[in-house]
């Protein structure tokens, strides 16, 4: 499984790939686990959707990988 997040990815996976991505979709005020769109919703569609800057969130996300 790829070590890097990118923006096309869903929530989904990003949060099969880390525990700990979780903790961060936190921290920007995304309550993914519960919700049914983390299944589809890609992480730009997210950030868009609640007003996030995609380039942050990113930058937090793959800090987990460093």
């Amino acid at each position: 499984m790829a070590s890097t997040i990118t923006k096309d990815m869903t929530f989904f996976e990003v949060m099969r790939m880390n525990p700990d991505t979780v903790k961060v979709l936190q921290k920007h005020n995304l309550g993914c686990v519960g919700c049914m769109g983390a299944q589809n919703e890609s992480l730009e569609q997210g950030a868009n959707a609640h007003g996030l800057d995609i380039d942050v969130l990113l930058k937090d996300l793959n800090a987990i990988f460093e």
